[in-house]
């Protein structure tokens, strides 16, 4: 009785996976650094497979803490309150792009003046019509997060879970398809990541906000994997929540490349 749980936090056991995941983090990050010096991928790959694992080991055992009872309500606003400071950083990390783009676009470097002699986009640099392949991956994505939305009000509301599985393949399958046409324009860019400012602030923030795209459509499709398993309630589904709340981020931050990089910048 001296050690029986009388309170709703959650006292979490001893994990591994937090030295696992900087020791996986640090190894990607030096085989980058020996990658990027000729040494070939190898030991990034190595160090990218560790953390994918550790990713998927880690998660694995919050998903059964949550099957056996641990996120009590003050558990779950406790996690709820983690994420939107993890989206909160990631403002942040994508505000810095957008800092030196305007920055760079506003007072371009010339030759004699910076405001003067200098022009944006750099001269030679063709950029990408906004109103063909972008606006429809606007549209596309746009469509996705409306969906995730479908789906997130379909569970909240209790509706059939052929709703909230149809509304989430839609969302995944639009995903999909919004990183196939962003691979295409990359494939058709008039310009490349070095010798311009022009384009490697345009492959940074849209190439970054891609990679969120990969993440947030398989934290998507881990969300259907286990609505098909029956783990979310109306009551519990702090996991599909934090997906529809990232899922609404990316579309968020792509409206604003669009309107800054593509359409203003361009």
């Amino acid at each position: 009785m001296a050690h029986e749980k009388n309170h709703d936090y959650h006292i979490l056991n001893p994990s591994i996976w937090p030295f696992v995941g900087g020791a996986a983090a640090f190894v990607m990050l030096f085989g980058a650094v020996l990658w990027m010096h000729g040494s070939g991928p190898y030991l990034f790959l190595i160090g990218f497979l560790a953390v994918l694992y550790t990713m998927f080991a880690w998660w694995s055992e919050t998903i059964q803490e949550n099957q056996v009872g641990d996120h009590t309500p003050v558990v779950r606003i406790g996690l709820r309150y983690g994420f939107i400071l993890f989206i909160m950083s990631e403002v942040m990390f994508f505000f810095a792009w957008f800092w030196s783009f305007f920055k760079h676009a506003l007072y371009p470097m010339g030759p004699e003046s910076p405001a003067v002699d200098g022009v944006w986009p750099p001269a030679g640099i063709e950029t990408f019509d906004p109103w063909h392949l972008p606006l429809i991956n606007t549209l596309i994505l746009i469509c996705s997060g409306m969906a995730a939305t479908w789906a997130h009000h379909a569970l909240v509301h209790g509706n059939v879970r052929q709703d909230i599985k149809q509304g989430l393949w839609l969302a995944i399958g639009l995903g999909i398809l919004f990183t196939a046409f962003q691979a295409y324009e990359y494939s058709h860019a008039a310009f490349g990541l070095a010798g311009n400012i022009y384009g490697a602030n345009f492959f940074m923030a849209t190439g970054f906000h891609g990679f969120h795209v990969i993440i947030g459509t398989i934290f998507l499709a881990v969300c259907l994997a286990r609505v098909y398993q029956g783990h979310f309630t109306p009551e519990k589904h702090v996991g599909f929540e934090m997906a529809a709340w990232y899922w609404h981020f990316v579309d968020v931050v792509w409206l604003f490349l669009f309107a800054a990089v593509y359409i203003w910048g361009g």
